[in-house]
């Protein structure tokens, strides 16, 4: 069964990463490592995917954001990692569960295990992020 998909961009193709093949690459926070695998290239940037290793624990929250996409897909591996959302709800997102976020949702990540390594897809691949402020009621963290 073929899926209907943009006909202005090539047909996507297979794509097979292993520990050795997935390349690091460049990602948005400095004490993450981010290993790519493959899936952007692979279909010509309707989706990324990435595993995300921490090199040591959050020092500080990344400040309140949001993402320019149609939506983030994020399966924790191992580890946890605690988040806050413009909705009022707080979670912690440990090893086994996963969390779907809508493009433009804002969010705030506060905290981290040492041990945290996440998956996380996006679609579109190429996913900006937006700085910006608390929502009201919400305390600005340093």
């Amino acid at each position: 069964m073929k899926v209907p998909s943009d006909p202005t961009l090539p047909a996507g193709k297979l794509a097979y990463a292993t520990s050795v093949t997935a390349p690091l690459v460049a990602g948005r926070r400095d004490f993450l490592k981010y290993r790519d695998l493959g899936v952007t290239a692979a279909s010509s940037g309707r989706m990324r995917a990435q595993v995300m290793s921490a090199t040591v624990s959050m020092t500080k929250p990344t400040g309140w954001h949001y993402h320019v996409c149609d939506g983030q897909f994020v399966y924790a591996l191992q580890g946890w990692v605690d988040l806050e959302f413009e909705d009022g709800q707080t979670i912690r997102l440990q090893a086994g569960e996963s969390l779907y976020i809508p493009g433009g949702l804002r969010h705030n990540e506060i905290a981290t295990s040492d041990t945290l390594e996440i998956l996380e897809v996006s679609v579109p691949a190429d996913m900006g992020t937006v700085p910006c402020d608390p929502p009201e009621g919400w305390p600005k963290r340093a």
